[in-house]
């Protein structure tokens, strides 16, 4: 008799993530959908405990470390499709990249759609920069860090900054960015049969939900369109199979083009934000630690 074929740990990460999507039917409420999407990646495995804060209004927790500095900050931006998520479902990769790179997390609960449309989440991210600027955090020594709609967050941000001619971030971490809510990417199609979760219809929905009927071309929207001259240095990490992979390499090329220090890592058989499985994937542990060396690097 065959044995049965050992699976493989992406394998097992891309079942765990199906089974809360397949729970979720038209009718399933948004909170439940956030309470699911919360539970699918808490964990408290670290010991690391957040000292919860308000930051002009918005929801806030500090993640830091052992040994981590409260003088080097990354600001990290959840993901989610504006409409889930929240410090909880990021709280232990946001303590990971903490231990990884010294420096201290900063995690907000922006506000989501479809309660609070573009660019109600883009404000929040404005409103907390200039609170640690109050606290006296120089952005010199803060980076904005984003999964997602948190890495179209965190470019949407520093365009916000640069517009009001002041302090940008020191470095930009996106993991798996979604850049371009026009979905032209030519991965939309080529990676169709590969992503097991993210396909162009739902992507499209949900930018219309978060748009709440705002131009998808502009820039604070799709960040791909914008202009990157002045931009900080960028680490760019996606995986192979994503429907996203040429959000991420359209916008390498593009900031590349304007003289920005771009990394992009491109993880062959990696799902989108594989990097919240550490516990699982050899690669999500191997992407942090190479966040931790360049948040080192730009956060001196």
């Amino acid at each position: 008799m065959s044995e049965h074929p050992v699976a493989r740990p992406i394998d097992i990460v891309i079942e765990k993530v199906r089974r809360t999507y397949g729970a979720w039917r038209r009718n399933t409420p948004i909170e439940a959908m956030r309470e699911d999407w919360d539970n699918l990646f808490w964990s408290d495995a670290t010991g690391v405990v957040g000292e919860p804060v308000m930051a002009g209004g918005v929801d806030a927790m500090w993640i830091v470390a052992p040994g981590a500095t409260r003088e080097r900050v990354f600001l990290y931006l959840h993901g989610g499709g504006y409409r889930v998520g929240s410090i909880r479902s990021h709280f232990d990769l946001i303590a990971r990249i903490s231990a990884a790179s010294g420096a201290a997390g900063f995690a907000i609960n922006y506000r989501l759609a479809p309660e609070h449309p573009f660019p109600a989440a883009i404000e929040d991210v404005l409103t907390t920069c200039e609170w640690l600027v109050g606290q006296g955090v120089s952005l010199d020594h803060v980076a904005l860090a984003g999964d997602s709609a948190g890495g179209n967050l965190a470019l949407a941000g520093t365009l916000k900054l640069r517009a009001k001619g002041g302090a940008t971030p020191a470095a930009l971490v996106l993991l798996s960015p979604w850049t371009d809510l026009e979905l032209r990417g030519k991965s939309y199609e080529t990676r169709a049969d590969s992503d097991p979760i993210h396909q162009r219809a739902m992507l499209a929905a949900t930018a219309a939900g978060y748009l709440g009927g705002a131009d998808p071309a502009d820039p604070l929207a799709s960040p791909l369109n914008a202009a990157f001259a002045g931009f900080p240095p960028m680490l760019i990490q996606v995986g192979d199979r994503e429907t996203v992979l040429d959000d991420s390499r359209n916008l390498a090329a593009k900031a590349e083009a304007a003289g920005v220090s771009v990394q992009l890592e491109v993880w062959d058989e990696m799902i989108h934000v594989f990097q919240q499985f550490p516990d699982e994937l050899d690669e999500a542990r191997e992407a942090i630690a190479h966040i931790g060396a360049f948040l080192r690097e730009r956060l001196l």
